[in-house]
């Protein structure tokens, strides 16, 4: 390694990340190689809650990976996940530190969402191959640059879209645009998943003393904290999160995609939704339709965070702590255990079955996945016609790749994980530009697209069964946005709001670069 790599260190980083990045993305492809032909594969994990540990569990079952180091702005997080690893691991609060380190082959990323393009683009950079958590990007412009980092430095970026690499998947999505239930006729995705209130604050809320909120913060603004938990709650606000659409919607989305067949953005997305049936320190939807016009056939995902009975709503509106930690615990897990979700004893709504998952309907019949890795297929009668199984591989893929430097056998590669991220990242746009509407009004104005209309008429007796009056706090119509998919912009008479939602103003000097 060139001795400026090897003193690299967090004051210099910023200032040397294009140049370093240049050297060593010829350095550091043999370099990897060889780790992995000789010696074990030196991986790093940043960001340590939730997904982070997911990805500590994965890597410990993957023969010949060692990890070296772990990263967590929470220096209590990082104490209490040091204590159940090997000794010689090292700890890092600032990420920069860690990338300056040239015994680290790879990386892993699970932090918040604002953070993903920053710190894989800065891995890049620095040298490092990259699995990041989905969505890959917090705004549609820092995923293309994600995209442009990866190729022009030569690295392994695996999007964090582990129902991927399911050979269930794999085998019904092959199936199925093969043709052997006819055409696509409409590709659904649902999140049917419990999210109670989070409370609402009178006020600023202290920032946990063990938190570097300035490297949290990263990119977002370094805002007050107006809500009880820093953690986790952070998704469900737009300065650092996008909602369950770019949380759990993400998978589903993209499984949506994948059955269409569609590599690029649709020709027009519309949303429908807003946060209804409490009032809380919350902003991002937690009832949501967003469709996406393509030409094979739209694609339509739904979320819902309240209960199928109004009797639940009661827990949800007052807030119950117990329910939202059983709600949220594991909800980005591996498993995905998409059918009946429930949050304590509030049972979720589904749809043929799914809570959590995809339907796609065909000319000949569906096929429903309510798992991450297996799926079915039925007739039009509702008999099974063929069933598919699988299980997770996509850490294992991640090595692999790695090792071989094959890209082409990346089963979750960056550009399909830019690509879905930016729907999530769409249909809030959509919401964000949107206002309230009566439930007539807001019907008059959808009645000329039949699927979203079917699909608003289950939302409004949803929300109605848990007894959320819509004419006093109504639902928001987004506005229907025009997508030059190449350009990955809007035109259109809204196209001048909508491409202002496209990208953020960076913090310096957490500033994802220009590649792209």
């Amino acid at each position: 390694m060139p001795l400026f790599v090897q003193h690299l260190t967090r004051r210099t980083f910023l200032r040397n990340t294009a140049l370093v990045g240049t050297a060593t993305a010829l350095s550091a492809r043999s370099w990897a190689q060889v780790a992995g032909a000789n010696g074990d594969l030196r991986v790093a994990v940043i960001g340590l809650n939730g997904r982070g540990k997911s990805h500590l569990a994965s890597l410990a079952k993957i023969k010949g990976v060692r990890l070296v180091a772990i990263c967590d702005a929470d220096t209590a997080v990082l104490e209490r996940t040091k204590k159940e690893l090997d000794a010689s691991v090292r700890t890092y609060v600032d990420l920069r530190e860690l990338l300056a380190a040239t015994d680290i082959d790879a990386v892993t990323i699970a932090t918040p969402n604002h953070l993903h393009s920053l710190q894989a683009v800065w891995a890049c950079q620095a040298g490092k191959d990259v699995y990041v958590e989905k969505p890959v990007s917090h705004t549609v412009w820092e995923g293309r640059q994600l995209v442009a980092a990866a190729a022009k430095y030569g690295r392994v970026v695996q999007a964090g879209t582990q129902i991927r690499s399911g050979d269930g998947l794999r085998e019904a999505v092959a199936w199925t645009r093969a043709g052997n239930l006819g055409k696509i006729i409409t590709s659904r995705g649902f999140c049917y998943k419990a999210r109670p209130s989070i409370g609402k604050t009178s006020g600023a809320q202290p920032v946990p003393p063990t938190v570097n909120y300035d490297l949290w913060s990263g990119p977002a603004p370094k805002a007050e904290l107006h809500r009880k938990r820093l953690h986790y709650d952070w998704h469900w606000d737009y300065l650092t999160g996008n909602g369950d659409v770019g949380n759990q919607g993400i998978h589903q989305m993209d499984v949506a995609r994948w059955f269409l067949g569609e590599p690029g953005l649709p020709r027009r997305t519309l949303s429908i939704g807003g946060r209804l049936g409490y009032e809380d320190d919350g902003n991002t939807p937690n009832t949501q339709v967003v469709i996406h016009d393509y030409a094979t056939a739209p694609l339509i995902f739904e979320v819902r965070g309240l209960p199928s009975k109004a009797a639940g709503a009661v827990a949800a509106a007052k807030g119950d702590e117990a329910a939202a930690e059983a709600a949220n615990a594991g909800a980005d897990g591996g498993k995905g255990k998409g059918k009946g979700r429930r949050s304590g004893d509030n049972p979720m709504d589904t749809y043929r079955g799914i809570g959590v998952g995809n339907v796609v309907d065909c000319e000949g019949g569906y096929v429903a996945t309510g798992s991450y890795f297996s799926a079915t297929a039925y007739d039009k009668a509702g008999q099974v016609v063929k069933e598919f199984k699988g299980s997770d591989g996509h850490m294992q893929n991640f090595i692999d790749v790695v090792r071989s430097r094959k890209m082409a056998d990346l089963r979750g590669p960056i550009l399909e994980g830019h690509i879905s991220s930016a729907l999530c990242h769409l249909g809030n746009i959509s919401h964000q530009l949107g206002r309230g509407l009566s439930p007539d009004a807001l019907r008059e104005k959808i009645a000329a697209n039949a699927p979203l209309v079917e699909a608003y008429g289950r939302m409004v007796e949803h929300l109605g069964a848990n007894q959320v009056d819509l004419g006093r706090t109504p639902a928001t119509l987004g506005v229907t946005l025009t997508v030059d998919a190449k350009a990955e912009r809007f035109t259109g008479p809204d196209a001048a709001a909508a491409n202002a939602l496209l990208t953020r103003a960076d913090r310096a000097p957490f500033v994802v670069p220009q590649l792209a």
